[in-house]
């Protein structure tokens, strides 16, 4: 009943006019929507049976990595809404080159989770099966397709802020489950500190391979024909800190409150978890997890629709946008196994960030910054090393 009531509170706080309406806040749901993806799925069971008693601290990790990344394309993206500035054609070059390995990691990330979605779809029906996942994936395909071509993107983003809704509001049930259960675990003196069951190499390749879990901010950086570059920025940062508070009281109380080996490696491990926790959290997370994967592929596909637009100077407008994107990712839903391939979404989130991070460092050059010279430098080179050394989560 307590979890049921924070989740009816939490989603009349999201309904409320003053938040629901704020542009801000508007602003924030997509690149929100995209970084709380199947993340906190995946998360909570990778982290706590790879690294035990040190998952937070892994988790506070990919947080602050991400931000860093993160600094690098709001420092461009205030440059390129800059009169004065004059891109050289060595920025520019970069900045097409990081712009079309984002599209290739947006058609795998879309396809991923909207074949998720189908996946999570059918699992208690009749029909649980390849074909029929497959054919709800491709459903979910043409909904969006509809909706971003008839409607544009404020239809898409209010399709996004529904699932959000539902999303948030469950996960902060979750939350307020795991607070009391790991009350009650504290009080019986049975919190677990496990030890990691990796070793230091296998330990740090996994956890550049978990960064794709905590991506997904980028996409305010082409919503310029909906919102300003300042409401970009800071709502980039907003998405950030949420998400970071989120996913850090949530590692913290899973990693301990859980008793050692209670969850298996699997996408679904956390919803079996959950029902030591409370017999109603699983059907919850179900829901959530629809949601979360349909939020999250509406927020990509906002993101790229947006993207090819600015990609092709207008050539290919942003609802044709959405049709490519569509398109693909049909082809990819009916030949091809995104799990075999997630791990070349991984690398090239990576590999956008690390162009990001070069073209944010000669700005700082030609800006004589040292000190963003000396972040973005960092970040360039953290992001090459996850494209080399990256172990897919999958």
């Amino acid at each position: 009943m307590i979890i049921l009531g924070v989740t009816v509170l939490a989603a009349a706080a999201l309904v409320h006019p003053r938040l629901s309406r704020a542009r801000l806040w508007r602003a924030t749901i997509t690149p929100l929507a995209s970084i709380i993806g199947s993340g906190f799925l995946v998360l909570g069971p990778i982290l706590e049976g790879s690294y035990g008693l040190y998952a937070p601290g892994i988790m506070l990790a990919l947080c602050a990595i991400a931000y860093l990344f993160g600094g690098a394309i709001r420092f461009n993206m205030a440059r390129i809404g800059s009169e004065t500035d004059q891109r050289p054609p060595a920025e520019a070059r970069l900045e097409s080159l990081a712009s079309w390995t984002l599209c290739f990691a947006y058609v795998v990330s879309v396809a991923y989770y909207l074949n998720l979605f189908g996946a999570f779809g059918v699992s208690l029906t009749p029909v649980d099966d390849t074909f029929h996942a497959r054919l709800l994936s491709s459903a979910v395909f043409i909904l969006i397709l509809l909706i971003g071509w008839t409607r544009g993107f404020s239809a898409m983003e209010r399709l996004e802020q529904v699932s959000v809704g539902i999303k948030l509001s469950i996960i902060a049930g979750l939350l307020g489950g795991l607070v009391l259960f790991f009350a009650r675990q504290t009080s019986a003196g049975e919190l677990s500190f496990a030890d990691p069951a990796v070793t230091p190499w296998a330990g740090l390749t996994l956890a550049f391979g978990l960064i794709v879990t905590v991506q997904g901010f980028e996409t305010s950086r082409y919503l310029g024909e909906t919102y300003d570059v300042r409401t970009r920025i800071r709502s980039m940062k907003l998405a950030q800190a949420l998400a970071t508070a989120i996913y850090m009281l949530y590692i913290c109380l899973l990693a301990y409150a859980l008793p050692s080996g209670t969850m298996s490696m699997d996408e679904t491990a956390i919803i079996d978890a959950m029902q030591i926790v409370a017999p109603i959290l699983p059907i919850l997370l179900v829901v959530a997890a629809l949601s979360a994967q349909l939020s999250a592929a509406v927020a990509d596909t906002s993101g790229s629709g947006g993207l090819i637009a600015e990609l092709t100077s207008g050539k290919v407008t942003t609802r044709q946008g959405y049709a490519v994107l569509v398109f693909a990712g049909l082809v990819m839903t009916w030949t091809t196994d995104v799990f075999e391939i997630i791990s070349y979404a991984s690398r090239a989130f990576a590999l956008y960030y690390a162009l990001q991070g070069a073209i944010a460092v000669l700005g700082a050059w030609r800006d004589r910054d040292p000190v963003r010279l000396a972040l973005f430098g960092t970040a360039t080179l953290l992001a090459m090393i996850i494209v080399l050394f990256g172990r897919s989560v999958e």
